[in-house]
């Protein structure tokens, strides 16, 4: 008997780099990223985008709170569903648990060699069923040894994304060595607003016509 192909329940994301779809299989429902429908001449960087997250999920094969890689072709990218809402949509408001949690996630990322790269937007974070955190969207990630300067310094940009999640929604909370961190910006943030910020904006807001705030929803 022929096996049965997945079922698509609904489309979660769809950009010009391919759609993201909710689909349910043999073995329950999970998460798709299509590549059919990209244009060609974004087909390079939606691969490459695609292939970076597959690799990022195998590196963290096993780890809670973290999508995990089912299966990766070169053209469709399935990873497990976790039941939940982007911080945006269910904001963790005065929430010190949420951030704590956050936080030890976020070690646990980085002993594994991997920075999400990503956290600045709120739709990377999820508040699950319970009401604890997860990360999503691995796309941008990068992968070296933990204890490595440019390792450390991805981690730290990682936990300063946070911590401005933090600001926002339990600001009271933040410690004195938090309200440090906040302050003092790295020469990768620098350089990243004063050269590839203006790229970025210009990429994604004329030529690819994104207008989610880079991720972000609108504060409740």
């Amino acid at each position: 008997m022929d096996e049965i192909p997945p079922l698509e329940l609904k489309a979660l994301k769809a950009d010009s780099f391919g759609r993201v779809l909710l689909m349910r299989g043999k073995n329950g429902v999970f998460v798709r990223r299509d590549l059919s429908v990209t244009p060609p001449w974004l087909r390079l960087p939606a691969w490459r985008l695609a292939r970076r997250e597959a690799r990022a999920l195998q590196r963290l094969a096993g780890q809670p709170a973290t999508p995990q890689l089912l299966a990766w072709n070169g053209k469709q990218l399935d990873r497990s569903y976790m039941a939940g809402a982007a911080m945006y949509l269910r904001p963790p408001r005065g929430d010190l648990a949420y951030f704590r949690a956050a936080r030890r996630l976020l070690q646990q990322i980085h002993r594994r060699g991997l920075a999400h790269n990503d956290l600045a937007k709120e739709a990377n974070w999820l508040v699950l069923e319970d009401g604890s955190p997860a990360v999503i969207d691995f796309q941008l990630a990068t992968l070296g040894h933990p204890r490595s300067r440019w390792m450390r310094l991805l981690a730290r940009e990682d936990l300063r994304h946070l911590l401005k999640h933090k600001r926002m929604y339990c600001r009271e909370r933040l410690t004195p060595v938090e309200l440090r961190l906040l302050k003092r910006h790295s020469w990768l943030r620098d350089l990243w607003f004063r050269t590839g910020k203006p790229v970025y904006r210009f990429v994604t807001r004329k030529l690819l016509k994104w207008e989610d705030n880079e991720g972000q929803g609108p504060k409740p």
